[in-house]
């Protein structure tokens, strides 16, 4: 009788185990385990489980399952106007595959977009969504791990994004359909690095927000410009990948940048482990699961001296005109809403009439 008792346990045990682990899944784990090289590609079923593509009445945009209900994506991209509008594909990278057995489609419960979201500056561009029913964890559906806070990410470091657009040549204005997930690698910027680059525009937005923390952003991408994330997939993920594991973290999301890999224009993104606090509060259900990325060695931008004075090209429009940059995204609406700092400039500008032209 004693041994039957014990057995039963035993039985029990397994059983309560095996419903955790089913529960709890390991965030970050891609079945597509392929080496990547550099450059706009598509990508994989199964390579990026996490990748979201969303459309509202007027726009569309990418995002990232973060639990089985839960979507993170920028705070640009939607209202809670949209509520009743939008639609959410998980596990496709195809959007016009006529037949896709791995799709899962689902509506929206909740908009929480940040509180302290800033339109003019893009600060604080980060938003969460809720599904209107939880989704079933396959291959090809999956949670990504967020970078938790205190993590760090070196100027250099090899990061990667991904949307759905268009690789090719094309016009900008023609409003193409996007398709095909695509993936690209770019090279983490350090914040003093990107702050020089962007030195008119951060300094603008600064006049308009004296209180502007720089450190909610992250920048990442070539110097020389030519890879970059662009129109159609704000919203989406920049993924960093754990030092011998293969395991990823999303460290950004894609919010603006000036035109589409521009040299000395990196993309900038929401750095995710500013927000652990205010994502832990706002999600309930299952929790998503944090992790701390730690850069190896020493950060080359502690010691970045910035010493370009030249001064920004035109921002990026949608008026019809040929593109021969190698930016994996391309088609859907604007997203970048690099538009906001023209408003800043001017802004400044006059300010600068006013005061007699104290302010430089």
């Amino acid at each position: 009788m004693a041994l039957q008792k014990l057995f039963g346990y035993f039985v029990l045990i397994l059983l309560f185990s095996n419903g955790c682990q089913s529960q709890e899944p390991v965030c970050g784990k891609a079945a597509g385990s392929k080496s990547r090289i550099i450059g706009g590609q598509d990508a994989q079923l199964g390579d990026w489980p996490w990748q979201v593509y969303f459309t509202t009445s007027y726009s569309s945009c990418g995002g990232s399952l973060i639990s089985n209900e839960w979507v993170l994506t920028a705070a640009h991209c939607i209202s809670r106007d949209d509520l009743n509008y939008t639609k959410v594909q998980l596990g496709v990278v195809q959007l016009d595959s006529v037949s896709n057995s791995t799709k899962v489609t689902r509506r929206l419960s909740e908009i929480i977009c940040h509180p302290e979201y800033d339109s003019l500056t893009s600060e604080n561009d980060i938003c969460l969504l809720k599904l209107s029913a939880p989704v079933d964890f396959t291959p090809y559906i999956q949670p990504i791990c967020l970078a938790s806070e205190n993590s760090t990410f070196h100027d250099g470091l090899a990061s990667w994004v991904t949307g759905f657009g268009v690789t090719e040549t094309r016009r900008i204005g023609l409003g193409l359909n996007p398709s095909s997930l695509q993936e690209v690698q770019v090279p983490i910027v350090g914040n003093n690095r990107c702050m020089c680059y962007y030195s008119e525009t951060f300094m603008n937005a600064l006049l308009f927000n004296p209180n502007l923390n720089t450190n909610n952003y992250l920048c990442a991408g070539f110097k020389e410009g030519g890879k970059d994330s662009c129109q159609g997939d704000s919203g989406g993920p920049l993924m960093v990948q754990l030092q011998n594991s293969s395991q990823w973290v999303q460290a950004g999301i894609v919010s603006f940048g000036e035109g589409c890999a521009v040299p000395m224009k990196p993309g900038v993104y929401t750095r995710v482990s500013q927000y652990q606090s205010w994502i832990n509060d706002t999600v309930t259900g299952m929790e998503p699961g944090f992790v701390t990325f730690t850069s190896p060695g020493i950060d080359s931008d502690l010691s970045f001296t910035c010493t370009t004075t030249t001064s920004a090209p035109a921002p990026h429009t949608t008026t019809p005109s040929m593109t021969t940059d190698d930016s994996i995204f391309g088609s859907g609406e604007t997203l970048s809403h690099f538009t906001h700092f023209v408003g800043i400039a001017v802004l400044a500008l006059f300010l600068q009439f006013l005061v007699g032209g104290a302010w430089k």
